[in-house]
Formats: structure tokens, C-alpha cells, sequence
């Protein structure tokens, strides 16, 4: 079973995901850390990172791992490099590029298969991309004041004002859901959580909630 969560920045996904993984005792994908890998492969090569081509040519020759939510590049750790700013801002334009997004996804399929297909996975295209077949579909929301609250806990936020932090939100927002290649939007079979007024304790007991549903119906 894949149980594909999906949303924008700041809705609680990493957390939720992990909680999810722990309580059913499956393994547990980030896929934004994939994209933030080949970010890092771009800006370590110095490639222009308007050239697709050349983006794509550096992410296919670099090993992005990902093992007990550590992010490995060529076996070297760098889950606290993905999360410079540099990255933050790189990542954008190198997820938006579709031959880098495919290559990317393959990655990350192959990541599941090798767990015997069964996976708890988070990010912005699970249920609509790489696994639209996924038996249950997340899609979490929340409103912009409690996102940019929640995203200042974050490295990435790390001195940033909450004003400046919406405006990065919104930023990101437009640009995942406007892009060509695989644009953030819920599955039209996902459920819609808004945690906005939940705990997360609360939004994964709706979650089990699902999983058991489809468990019952030999889903």
C-alpha cells in the first residue's frame, strides 16, 4: 500500500508523514528531498540553472539516496545542506524543469518498489503523478498565517520574519501549481484535511482512519 500525502509548504506533511510511518510501521519518503538533492548536484556543479539540459545531464550522474529520512548524495549525508537558503532558492526552478522531474520520479518509484511497493510518501505530485494509483490520497491545507507560523521552525525560515516568510509561502504556492511539469493540485480522489485547527495527532487519526476504510475494503 502507498499512502500518498500531498501539499503545499507548512501544512504539517513531514510530520504527519513520519507519525504515519512510525504507527503503521512502514517506511517513510520525502520526496521534496529528492528535488532539494538535485538542487544541491546544480549549484555544486555550477551550471547554469536556466540550462536544462545541462541541470539534467549533472542530477543523472550524481546517486541520490534516501535511508531513514537522511538525504545522500554519492553516499555523502547533506540533509542539512538541502536546507540552505541557496537551495531553498534553487530548488524551484530545477523541480520545475519536466526531464529533471521524470528522472526524479523514476527515483523515487524505484525507492518504493524496493520497499516491496508499500510506503508512506509526501510531497506535491504523489497522488496525482508518481502514484495516481495509490489506494489512499491526502491532500493537506492549512491557512496562511498558521503555514508560515509553522514553516519558521524550519532551518530554511531561520531568521526570517512572518511576513517574509507568507510572501515565500505564496511564492513557492504560485510557482508549484502554475508549472507545466507535474503542478501541485489535489487528486480529484484525494481527501482534503485542513489542519489548520488540528494537531497532528488529530489529522493522522483521520488518516488511519482511511487506511483502515481501505484495509476493510481490500483496497
Amino acid at each position: 500500500m502507498v499512502i500518498a500525502i500531498d501539499g503545499p509548504g507548512g501544512v504539517g506533511k513531514s510530520t504527519v508523514t513520519r507519525r504515519l510511518a512510525t504507527l503503521l510501521g512502514m517506511d517513510f519518503l520525502d520526496t521534496g528531498a529528492t528535488y532539494r538533492a538535485a538542487a544541491v548536484i546544480a549549484l555544486r556543479s555550477g551550471v547554469d540553472l536556466e540550462d536544462e539540459s545541462a541541470v539534467l545531464e549533472e542530477v543523472c550522474g550524481g546517486e541520490i539516496a534516501y535511508e531513514d529520512g537522511e538525504i545522500l548524495l554519492n553516499g555523502e549525508s547533506i540533509t542539512e545542506a538541502v536546507r540552505s537558503e541557496a537551495v531553498t532558492r534553487a530548488v524551484t526552478p530545477v523541480s520545475a524543469m519536466p526531464l529533471v522531474r521524470e528522472h526524479i520520479v523514476e527515483i523515487q518509484r524505484q525507492w518504493v518498489a524496493d520497499r516491496g511497493g508499500s510506503a508512506v510518501v509526501e510531497g506535491r505530485d504523489i497522488g496525482t503523478v508518481v502514484f495516481p494509483d495509490a489506494p489512499v490520497k491526502v491532500f493537506l491545507t492549512a491557512d496562511a498565517e498558521t503555514r508560515a507560523a509553522r514553516r519558521a521552525g524550519d532551518a530554511e525560515a531561520a531568521n526570517q520574519e512572518v511576513a517574509e516568510i507568507v510572501a515565500d509561502l505564496n511564492r513557492r504556492d504560485h510557482a508549484d501549481s502554475t508549472r507545466k511539469a507535474s503542478p501541485l493540485r489535489r487528486a480529484d480522489d484525494a481527501t482534503e484535511v485542513d489542519t489548520t485547527d488540528l494537531d497532528i495527532e488529530e489529522v493522522v487519526v483521520e488518516i488511519l482512519a482511511l487506511v483502515t476504510g481501505k484495509k476493510a475494503a481490500g483496497s
